[in-house]
């Protein structure tokens, strides 16, 4: 896990801010994510898993005609 970053807040933090995004923003958030997940402990991952679910949700949500 890297130093200094608490897993809990930053996801709810990004879950919680989701709706006010853009997708570029989205995107970034996305990437932040998904990097976290891959350093984070086994345990931790559903929890990303389901706030990567939901940024592609929205994503396509904002993508779509």
């Amino acid at each position: 896990m890297t130093e200094g970053v608490d897993p809990y807040a930053f996801l709810q933090s990004a879950s919680g801010r989701l709706d006010g995004m853009d997708a570029a923003s989205l995107d970034r958030l996305l990437d932040d994510v998904e990097y976290l997940y891959e350093v984070m402990d086994p345990e931790l991952q559903p929890l990303a898993e389901q706030v990567m679910e939901r940024i592609r949700a929205r994503l396509e949500a904002l993508r779509r005609p």
